[in-house]
Formats: structure tokens, C-alpha cells, sequence
């Protein structure tokens, strides 16, 4: 049905396939938007059939009418999804904060400072302007403000961050993939049991937790190893021998230099023994290796 169709709130219950009264219950409710008004007759187009398919596949899913409300109203003033479900969460890092001039000035040499760096910032969405000002996360202002200290060009860092955005994109589509694969069909299952927005909620921000987890953990072990690279490029450890160092090292460094234990690749034998002992209790506890004494 064309959005410029012209129905009266029979047609449009009939279109539906609902009473007259539930039409105007979701008036209301504010489910569904005014009509348009051609003297006194009300008049409703396709975009009001669209809205009630949307209300009906919502409480097939299990949301009770306040939450569609809810998500309705949210999505009508231009929030994202995230925002409606509170994965952004309230006073943390995700905040959106105002960007002062003073620590602008403060954070980028004047020469950079440039209405198309701010500009590049705002496509990358990590400056959003607002009544003639720019706001920026609280994660970002204080990521920038470390680069700053550190002398950075702040190009760079746009650069950097332009680069890992593609990455984050992927990371996210591939826990949202595991979202809508094994969580989602049990929810769908339990339509009608309870009210699906809050469970929602909860399970996103469990799987988002999660994968803040599992993403700086495996970029800890990752910068740890590009490190291990960087000094070997600059020759910060011997080829052969002990560097001199190595002495006054804090222990878990001076643990890891050491030949005392070295990572090992088992076979499948050892796994299955593994797997077959009690909990791997029988397995030796390995000994911690104390720092040498200089």
C-alpha cells in the first residue's frame, strides 16, 4: 500500500485486521502517530499500516504495549537502538561531554588546529555538534588528551582510529551474529511469558561486557607481542645471553626471560589425559620463578 493513501479508521482497522478501538487504544498509547486531518474526517496512509505490522510483531516477540511505547517514542526523536536499550549506560565513559576551547588548545598545537580536523572528527562520529558546539564521549576526550601528552599529531590519531573502526565494525558484527543465533530464538520462544524489552536489555549488555572482556584481553596480548617486535627492531634485547637488565627487572618480566618455563604445544594424548583427570588436579602446580637478586 502506497504511503499516500487516503483511509478512514475503518479502512484502516480492516487493513489491519483489528477493531476500531483498538486503532484509537494505540492513539493513546501513543503506538501510533495522529492522521491527518481533511476537515473532520481522519485520514490514514501506509505509514500508519506500517507502524501497526511493526506494533504486531513487537508483542509477538513478547513486548508488552509500554515497551513498544517505549521504543516507538525513542526511535521517533532520532535515538539509535543502543541508546534505547542502554547500552551506553549513564555517567561513564560513553557520555557525550561538551568539547571546551581551553583544552583544545591545550591538547593540539595551534597549527593543527583546524576546522577540518574537527570536521574529520565529526564524519568519524567522534565528535557530534550540537547547538554550535562540539561534544565528544568521555572515552574519547580522554584518549585524545593522552595522545595529546604523548605528541601525537593529532591527524594520526584520527588516522589510527579511522583504520580500527573497521575492526571494531567486524568485532561487533560477529558478537551481534552469536546475539541473534543462540540468544535470540530462545527469547522469540518465550513470547508472550514476560516482557521481552528488559530481557533484552539485559542480555546485550551481558554479551556487551563480554566482549569488552575478550576484545582488551586479546589487544593486551597482542601490544605485548608488537612490543617484543619493537625491540627487536631496535635492539633493546641481545641476540645471545642475559642483558644486563634483566637483573633489576620486575619479577614477571624477569619470569618471562627466563628458560625456566617455556610455553610447549601439547599433543592430543596430553589434552585427553588432561581431560580425563579429576578436574587436572593431578597436574603439577607450576612454581613461580622469583626475581634474581642484583
Amino acid at each position: 500500500m502506497g504511503r499516500e493513501a487516503a483511509l478512514t479508521v475503518e479502512q484502516l482497522a480492516a487493513e489491519a485486521g483489528l477493531p476500531t478501538s483498538t486503532i484509537r487504544m494505540y492513539q493513546t498509547k501513543g503506538l501510533l502517530h495522529p492522521p491527518r486531518r481533511r476537515g473532520r474526517t481522519a485520514r490514514y496512509d501506509g505509514t500508519h499500516v506500517e507502524r501497526l505490522g511493526l506494533v504486531h510483531r513487537l508483542q509477538q516477540r513478547g513486548f508488552s504495549l509500554p515497551a513498544i511505547a517505549e521504543l516507538i517514542a525513542a526511535r521517533d526523536l532520532g535515538a539509535r537502538v543502543g541508546d534505547v536499550l542502554g547500552l551506553d549506560g549513564a555517567g561513564g565513559p560513553d557520555d557525550w561531554v561538551p568539547v571546551r576551547v581551553s583544552a583544545l588548545r591545550a591538547a593540539i598545537p595551534p597549527g593543527d588546529l583546524r576546522p577540518s580536523l574537527m570536521l574529520r572528527a565529526v564524519r568519524l562520529d567522534l565528535v557530534r555538534w550540537r547547538r554550535g558546539r562540539p561534544y565528544t564521549r568521555r572515552w574519547v576526550m580522554d584518549a585524545g588528551l593522552r595522545m595529546a601528552t604523548l605528541r601525537v599529531p593529532s591527524s594520526e590519531v584520527l588516522a589510527a582510529f579511522e583504520r580500527l573502526r573497521s575492526t571494531t565494525t567486524t568485532i561487533a558484527g560477529d558478537f551481534t551474529a552469536l546475539f541473534e543465533q543462540h540468544l535470540w530464538p530462545a527469547l522469540a520462544d518465550q513470547a508472550g511469558h514476560d516482557d521481552q524489552l528488559d530481557r533484552v536489555r539485559s542480555m546485550l549488555l551481558e554479551l556487551t561486557e563480554t566482549a569488552q572482556a575478550v576484545v582488551a584481553g586479546a589487544l593486551r596480548d597482542a601490544i605485548r607481542d608488537a612490543a617484543d617486535g619493537f625491540a627487536a627492531r631496535h635492539h633493546l634485547l641481545p641476540d645471545h645471553g642475559r642483558a644486563a637488565w634483566v637483573d633489576h627487572a620486575p619479577p614477571v618480566l624477569a619470569e618471562r626471560l627466563s628458560d625456566a618455563h617455556r610455553d610447549e604445544v601439547p599433543g592430543e594424548d596430553e589434552i585427553q589425559r588432561y581431560f580425563d583427570s579429576p578436574d587436572g588436579d593431578d597436574q603439577p602446580e607450576p612454581t613461580t620463578v622469583d626475581s634474581p637478586q642484583g
